[in-house]
């Protein structure tokens, strides 16, 4: 299903832009959320399930922000017991399997193994008792909740560790996810329920009422560069890191402010760094770092840095290069790691609520809402985990501002894909399906696994639609039928929404882009209608996404005007 309209499946991708931008300026809506991100599509899956007439915009891609940057986790945040934050670690870590229900095949149960060593920031008995915090404020059943393991078990789960300052170990469970794919299964959800989305598509200005209550919105089609209206009761901006710039242009930009934190991670192939189980492990500076197994590749993360730079290029440098690396290297002495060894890395910025006094990683995680004299309300901070709750707290509020009430969030219960897997084991068993197919196809089994991690039960239209394509190599074929999927049903407009959000490859599977590049550039100019100059922009931005992704500068971007 497309993102923007479910009416138009045989019109050319154009004609259903087209469609919805005048749907979008043609009536005046509910809700308009500003912002494409997990917390923006939660919140517009929320409101139009709740029957809101409801649109979202978003300037760039959907998910190129925060979105696609985390260490892509559904955690609940075990290291805010430190900090006594049990409200938010009560309400993530109950998410958690929330989540994990209504996407089993994008939220993933995954074991976590927190290694405790000689003067390190848990001991034993303080780990025990904060594990088993976490499991009762999360609700932890079963064969999930924590288990205290000894030096020779911790070492038998994970022989990589340094035994000589090895003491014991945590095993507790949490969930990995992609990121990018959950925000694009909520505007394709949310779609389902009658909502309205555009990605390129920037709010440049607000509109308001007589009353000077705002109204709407001016925006812009940053593929056009046509402008139009969008009308609505009341609008949401969850626009990230650029919360403040919009409150600046609605004059409201005063009390609390945004503090601005990077972070980076940085990917190796597995088989450089081949761990068992995800790493939640000791830096000597006191903090934690997690190490992630994941397909092909095992990636470490996350730094916590003050950034001032450039909001639409974040980029790592070569100081964040070197601590992860010593980090790893202290925790898997064996390893050896070296900026040779990394693949591919990521830079991302978490939009917190600046608190005087506290560094970045003291900072708290909660969301908090503003809403300003003229009605825009605004949301920041939070975790990926709690999107959910934070997009029932502000149709809440917008439900209480309208007339007509619309009853209570209905999105617990709501499935995130059509014909959903049921649950984990069923996501194991269709893996193993898949494997079998796509060696017949001629494909690796890591595409298996891929496929239905990335898919779920869409693979089936991915694999019928490389049958298109049976003369190209088997990569090839799969590149460009997901290229027809990408384009087709999830409104990917540029060969970076495809490569680096839809696909994740640009982390996850560099060696694939190079080889494949140009046919997949063939393939979205006959479906977008590219001219030969949008097709050499085009190869030219992942040509520089490519280098950010595997080059580590000496400072950041200098900040540049965001308008």
């Amino acid at each position: 299903m497309n993102i923007s309209t479910s009416s138009l499946q045989s019109a050319s991708p154009a004609d259903r832009r087209n469609a919805t931008i005048q749907s979008m300026q043609s009536q005046e809506f509910d809700l308009l959320v500003i912002g494409g991100g997990a917390t923006g599509a939660g919140i517009a899956l929320d409101a139009a399930a709740r029957g809101l007439k409801t649109a979202l915009v978003e300037k760039r891609d959907f998910a190129s922000g925060t979105s696609s940057k985390s260490t892509k986790l559904i955690h609940g945040g075990l290291r805010y017991l430190k900090q006594l934050d049990i409200a938010l670690v009560r309400e993530t870590g109950t998410e958690r399997a929330i989540v994990h229900r209504l996407a089993p095949h994008l939220v993933l149960p995954e074991k976590m193994l927190m290694p405790l060593i000689k003067n390190g920031t848990y001991g034993y008995w303080s780990t025990s008792f904060g594990l088993w915090v976490y499991d009762v404020l999360a609700k932890v059943k079963g064969d999930d909740r924590r288990k205290m393991l000894s030096k020779e078990q911790t070492l038998k789960h994970e022989p990589l560790l340094d035994d000589r300052i090895l003491k014991g170990g945590g095993f507790y469970a949490e969930y990995r996810t992609d990121d990018a794919r959950l925000t694009i299964e909520l505007l394709k959800t949310a779609a389902r329920k009658g909502g309205l989305a555009l990605n390129y598509t920037q709010a440049v200005d607000f509109i308001y009422d007589d009353k000077k209550q705002v109204r709407g919105a001016s925006v812009r089609d940053n593929l056009t560069n046509e402008s139009f209206n969008i009308k609505a009761k009341r609008v949401v901006s969850a626009s990230g890191p650029w919360v403040d710039k919009l409150r600046k242009k609605n004059g409201s930009l005063s009390g609390k402010r945004l503090h601005l934190t990077k972070g980076i991670h940085l990917v190796f192939p597995h088989r450089k760094i081949p761990l068992n189980h995800t790493l939640y492990f000791d830096v000597p500076d006191g903090r934690m770092v997690f190490a992630i197994p994941r397909g092909k590749v095992t990636y470490v993360g996350t730094t916590d840095t003050e950034y001032k730079g450039d909001l639409n290029r974040v980029v790592a440098t070569k100081d964040d290069a070197v601590y992860l690396l010593n980090a790893i290297n202290h925790a898997l002495p064996t390893v050896k790691v070296d900026k040779n060894d990394i693949i591919s890395n990521w830079a991302g910025l978490r939009p917190l609520i600046h608190e005087d006094g506290k560094s970045p990683s003291e900072l708290s995680r909660k969301d908090e809402i503003f809403v300003s004299d003229t009605g825009l309300i605004s949301i920041a901070g939070g975790k990926l985990t709690g999107y959910r709750k934070m997009a029932q707290r502000i149709v809440d509020l917008v439900d209480e501002q309208l007339p007509e009430p619309f009853g209570p969030c209905p999105t617990k219960d709501i499935p995130l894909t059509e014909n959903s897997l049921k649950d984990a084991k069923a996501v194991e068993a269709y893996i193993q399906e898949i494997e079998n197919r796509v060696k017949k196809l001629g494909l690796i089994s890591y595409y298996g696994w891929y496929l239905v991690t990335t898919y779920g039960k869409q693979t089936e239209i991915i694999l019928e639609k490389m049958q298109a394509y049976n003369s190209d190599t088997p990569d090839i074929a799969l590149l460009r039928a997901e290229t027809w999927f990408g384009v087709h049903h999830e409104m990917v407009n540029s060969v970076d929404d495809l490569l680096v959000r839809r696909t994740g490859r640009l982390y996850f599977d560099i060696e694939s882009i190079p080889p494949a590049l140009d046919i997949a550039l063939a393939d979205m100019k006959n479906y977008l209608g590219w001219d030969e100059k949008r097709t050499q922009e085009e190869r030219e931005r992942m040509e520089l996404l490519l280098k950010d992704a595997t080059t580590y500068y000496e400072k950041e971007m200098e900040a540049a005007p965001v308008v």
